[in-house]
């Protein structure tokens, strides 16, 4: 009963032995079996290498491949580990082999690893080469074959092995020295690397060259031997060269890559979404307008091309690739907010039409303005009176834009800005005010675009039998496969008001090379928009398609302006140019069903109210049947010669003719009359009928039209500067008398405009034209 009990114990001990070196073996291997820094790799959406970053460690040591090419596992296998595929992890020919050869050599002349254990070996770094190291390589490997399958552990031996230098890793290697994936290898190349791990310094050019050759070329033998190569190949591979001193990796897309190592992307293979072929076209493209733009001292471009189906980037320029250039050619101004200049234009147009406040071809004005101290200026520094909303637009007049997002409201617009994906709007409404329309806000040539490539993407989905396809919903760009995000934001959109701006967008005025471009039938339809920041620092082009959205950027990166630097000059042609190496592109498709027919003013572009004498019947945005009728079409009563306008006052209705005017408002008139030669100026009140005549009717203000307060600087000798007043007079050869502060100052006569120094202090201007009519205006001089 003793020895039983004994025996039971002794069996209790041997089992929990047994169960303790399972789990000791089970555990022993160490997760993650290497803990090594790698470097950043950028693939484009075929996986081809269009660039990598160095390890934190120095070393070029790509992120772990899943294959090893056929050729090198052959070579590998024949040269390192005959029997991979069969030992579990040791060898035990291989063991006893090596220890015969051992004790006969009285030294250690042979090791016996398997590359099971050489993968072992390499995860465990710097460990000395002795006996005992030797039995835990062993017992590890045999582990890790339980864990990992065959083709697992040969590319982990692919992925960490020495090659020389501080290259590590077949990939990085096959880089470094033939400037090519291993795939695409030679025997003889593939032959190099395979004895490489073995004795990485003999890559040194210059030194142990015939070693290396000699290896190279024992190995070629011993692949014909095997039947794995012909004689053929054997004796060509003999022929080839070994590589010569590192080559440099590829840089196709620098500072995307720098993008991806400062982001979430370190250390991480990245497949991403750009197209190498249209990457190295968009390159040449932009650095050939480089040499032209850096003679006048332009150094810095940026581009972007986006697939509208998807969101994707397929061609990213963050900048010039003059890498020696003390011009900040490492800054990616992809992401850098610029002032956005005239960009933000189409926007403001388009959701004016979607709210209802906006017709396409809607005259808006387009005269001197200041509103609460901010006076924009047209880039011509002249003045159209009136023009339609269109034309504004596709000629870029930043007086109307002003004055429409006045109406539209600069909170309003702000809110869907930011809704639309500009992320640099860190700043309320009113730090922006006005001034938002014209470059007063930054944003980045990612954004825009992505705003722009939104838009297009919701005309391509629009369907009128899916009210879905109504509702706007960004998407932001993205340059990873697998990354697409939607907005967080949607809206309701007209696809009428959107097709509108992109038709109007056909009509900005094409560089020189394009300005023809709808005479010959074999052009494509782009829709475009240049932008010019203040002071000539930033020049934008967007241009959109159905299937692809640019967006350039050309500047300098530290800011500094210069003359000539605007859109269509710098960006425009940089942009048409990237759109010639695309594919042939379409057009976006009328949105019937999102508009209606309405009779429209052919002179106003309003909805026809009852004087317009000529009216159209047009398609327009449904939610501009609530604009209002057309307010310039007036019908006037006219004496019998037709010379005078009469009233009720002085004549009897039967003696008077009716007829249909069309007329604006003086100071519209006073600019638009000179560059419009047929229009009809209102003949004058019969001077029996002027009895109570409204001065507003016949003169305007056009500077100070709105302002109350007026600062008047110095000028630069120190003496008190002048303000020029400004009046519109309908009459042709009118006289009209100034007065300030009942005080009389002269009279001017056709144009009318006189240059004054009020004193700081509230004043009032008089002014009376020859047939009584007074129009009197309140203002204050500020002391600053």
């Amino acid at each position: 009963m003793l020895n039983w009990a004994k025996d039971r114990f002794q069996w209790i001990l041997v089992l929990l032995g047994l169960g303790l070196g399972l789990f000791l073996f089970w555990n022993c291997l160490p997760q993650p079996l290497f803990n090594t820094p790698y470097s950043t790799v950028l693939e484009d959406q075929n996986g081809k290498l269009m660039g990598a970053k160095i390890a934190s460690d120095e070393q070029w040591r790509f992120p772990l491949s899943k294959d090893v090419p056929t050729k090198f596992e052959k070579a590998l296998l024949e040269y390192e580990d005959q029997y991979f595929y069969q030992h579990p992890g040791v060898d035990p020919t291989a063991v006893l082999r090596a220890v015969i050869q051992n004790i006969e050599a009285g030294k250690v002349v042979s090791g016996a690893s398997t590359l099971t254990m050489q993968v072992i070996r390499l995860s465990r770094k710097d460990q000395p080469r002795t006996y005992w190291e030797k039995i835990k390589e062993a017992i590890l490997a045999l582990r890790l074959e339980l864990s990992y399958s065959k083709k697992e552990i040969l590319a982990r031996y692919a992925a960490h092995a020495p090659f020389g230098g501080n290259v590590v890793g077949l990939e990085a290697a096959s880089w470094r020295y033939f400037g090519r994936p291993p795939s695409q290898l030679s025997w003889a190349e593939t032959t190099t690397l395979a004895v490489l791990p073995n004795s990485p310094s003999l890559i040194h050019p210059g030194r142990n060259r015939n070693r290396l050759r000699n290896k190279r070329d024992q190995l070629l033998k011993r692949l014909k031997n095997s039947g794995t190569i012909d004689s053929l190949t054997y004796k060509l591979a003999k022929s080839e060269p070994l590589p010569g001193k590192p080559l440099p990796l590829p840089r196709i897309a620098p500072r995307l890559l720098t993008r991806m190592v400062t982001g979430k992307f370190r250390q991480h293979r990245v497949k991403s979404t750009i197209d190498l072929s249209l990457q190295k076209q968009a390159r040449n493209v932009v650095e050939r307008h480089h040499k032209l733009l850096k003679q006048n001292q332009i150094h810095n471009t940026a581009a972007l091309i986006a697939d509208v189906k998807t969101g994707a980037v397929r061609a990213y320029i963050g900048n010039t690739k003059d890498a020696s250039s003390p011009h900040e050619n490492n800054v990616d101004v992809v992401t850098a907010p610029r002032s956005t200049g005239s960009i933000l234009k189409p926007f403001l147009y388009m959701l004016m039409q979607d709210k209802g406040q906006l017709l396409p071809n809607m005259l808006v004005a387009d005269i001197p303005t200041e509103i609460a101290g901010y006076s924009p200026e047209n880039f011509s520094r002249s003045y159209n009176g009136a023009v339609p909303a269109s034309e504004a637009l596709s000629r870029s007049l930043n007086v109307p834009a002003v004055r429409l997002l006045q109406d539209f409201g600069v909170p309003r617009f702000h809110h869907y800005l930011q809704q639309m994906g500009m992320k640099t709007l860190d700043y309320p409404p009113e730090h922006y005010g006005l001034s938002l329309i014209l470059g007063g806000a930054e944003g980045s040539l990612w954004d825009i675009t992505g705003m722009y490539t939104s838009v297009a993407r919701f005309m391509n989905h629009y369907n009128a039998a899916n009210p879905q396809t109504n509702i706007f919903r960004p998407k932001p760009l993205h340059f990873t496969k697998g990354a697409e995000n939607s907005s967080e934001y949607s809206f309701p959109l007209n696809a009428g008001a959107v097709w509108y701006t992109l038709e109007t967008m056909l009509d900005v005025h094409r560089p020189e090379k394009d300005v023809n471009w709808r005479q010959f039938q074999s052009s494509r339809k782009i829709g475009w928009k240049t932008g010019t920041s203040f002071g000539y620092r930033d020049g934008w082009a967007i241009g959109v398609t159905p299937e692809y959205v640019i967006g350039v950027w050309v500047g300098n990166a530290d800011g500094e302006g210069r003359p000539g630097l605007i859109g269509i000059k710098t960006a425009g042609p940089i942009l048409f140019d990237l759109f010639d190496s695309l594919d042939k592109t379409s057009w976006f498709h009328e949105p019937l069903y999102a508009m209606q027919k309405v009779p429209v003013c052919s002179k106003s572009g309003h909805r026809a109210g009852p004087y317009c004498n000529t009216v159209d019947t047009v398609a327009v945005p449904k939610p501009g049947l609530k604009t209002e009728p057309c307010p310039y079409h007036q019908q006037v009563h006219l004496d019998k010669t037709e010379n005078y306008r009469v009233n009720s006052n002085c004549m009897s209705i039967e003696k008077m003719k009716d007829e249909s005017w069309f007329v604006l408002p003086p100071a519209q008139e006073w600019y638009y009359k000179q560059k419009n030669p047929n229009y009809r100026v209102l003949p004058p009140m019969l001077k029996q009928c002027q009895k109570n005549t409204d001065a507003t009717t016949v003169m305007e203000l056009i500077y100070p039209h709105d302002a109350s307060q007026i600062y008047i600087p110095k000028e630069l000798d120190g003496s008190k500067g002048k303000t020029i007043f400004k009046v519109a007079h309908r009459g042709n050869n009118s006289t009209v008398y100034w007065h300030l502060d009942n005080q009389y100052l002269g009279k001017t006569k056709d144009s009318h405009q006189m240059a004054l120094s009020p004193l700081p202090g509230r004043h009032l201007l008089t002014l009376i034209d020859e047939e009584g009519a007074t129009l009197r205006h309140q203002f204050k001089i500020l002391s600053r």
